[in-house]
């Protein structure tokens, strides 16, 4: 990781360590161009190839293979091109699938898993199944569905110790993922394991977009990500929530008492508490000098677009958001 010399912004933030947690990434939407960011922010990380294909042969055929091999015919003769499937993932909720094709099977096998890394997402996991009262995310919540082509693949959360009954592809990938326990079942030609793989990601997806509510969250011991995170997760926002109630406050009786107890202009407009501003965002503001959403409202586009990382696009939506705080 020492010779990685980043190209991109968010490449170069996480290579001079301001980013250390993927799930800053992840929940902000970035998205993730270079495969050594996956692999610094989450270094016990492991990969694994997925069964796509089949051996072809007279004693080996039908075996099944990592690399699924196709030819195009030509005048000069056959053209074979190999596919490989890689899976990755933390086994803590973080997994990532990528697909590639190449000449060769080595480059193909690298290209799958760059393009894995790449694409990493959080699911979420919890104790969702009715036979067990165990407070540990072991299986899934709820249950979910995804499709791809004539494949259908259902996840459904099972009791702790079940295992997982489902295929073994899509076993590598609920263990990479770091679900222990669960039901599935699968319609359609689930022999095409590229649908069967794709239907499967496509269902735990479904898991960290599917909303719940505050309730249903601690019964079901919801963890998005590393289960660390989950008292995170239980906690709802206060401005989506509830209001803060206003302090009562008594009136003054002179001038001198009037001024002591006005509060400050800018006291409740920090950009901590400014909608649209995330952490990362908000230091670099505050190293910048605008300390509080008056001084960002009063700013111009072509001073915040000169600061690392934002561009004018990002900078005129901060200026709104600062705007509206201070209404």
């Amino acid at each position: 990781m020492e010779e990685w010399i980043p190209k991109t912004d968010l490449g170069r933030r996480v290579k001079h360590r301001q980013i250390t947690d993927i799930n800053e990434i992840l929940d902000n939407g970035h998205i993730i161009l270079e495969p050594q960011i996956t692999d610094s922010l989450l270094p016990e990380m492991e990969n694994d190839l997925l069964l796509i294909g089949q051996s072809k042969g007279k004693f080996g055929g039908g075996r099944r293979r990592v690399f699924r091999q196709t030819q195009k015919k030509t005048r000069e003769g056959n053209k074979p091109r190999f596919a490989a499937y890689a899976v990755v993932g933390n086994q803590d909720g973080i997994v990532g699938l990528g697909y590639g094709k190449a000449r060769e099977t080595v480059p193909a096998r690298d290209k799958a898993l760059r393009k894995a890394k790449i694409s990493v997402f959080k699911i979420a996991r919890g104790s969702g199944s009715w036979e067990g009262t165990v407070d540990e995310p072991h299986t899934i919540p709820f249950t979910v569905e995804g499709k791809c082509g004539s494949v259908v693949v259902r996840l459904k959360p099972a009791p702790k110790g079940k295992g997982l009954v489902a295929e073994k592809e899509v076993q590598k990938i609920l263990r990479a993922a770091g679900v222990q326990d669960v039901w599935s079942e699968s319609w359609g030609q689930t022999k095409n394991k590229i649908n069967l793989i794709k239907a499967t990601e496509a269902a735990l997806k479904k898991l960290s977009t599917t909303k719940l509510r505050p309730q249903d969250v601690k019964n079901l011991s919801v963890s998005y990500g590393n289960v660390n995170s989950i008292a995170i997760a239980q906690e709802p926002a206060p401005s989506k929530v509830s209001a803060p109630k206003k302090p009562v406050v008594e009136v003054p009786d002179t001038a001198a008492e009037q001024a002591e107890n006005k509060p400050l202009k800018g006291a409740s407009t920090s950009l901590e508490h400014v909608n649209g501003i995330g952490p990362t965002t908000a230091k670099t503001l505050i190293e910048a000098g605008f300390s509080d959403a008056e001084k960002l409202a009063a700013s111009s586009v072509e001073e915040l677009s000169a600061l690392d990382g934002i561009g004018k696009a990002t900078a005129k939506k901060l200026i709104e958001a600062a705007k509206e705080a201070m209404q």
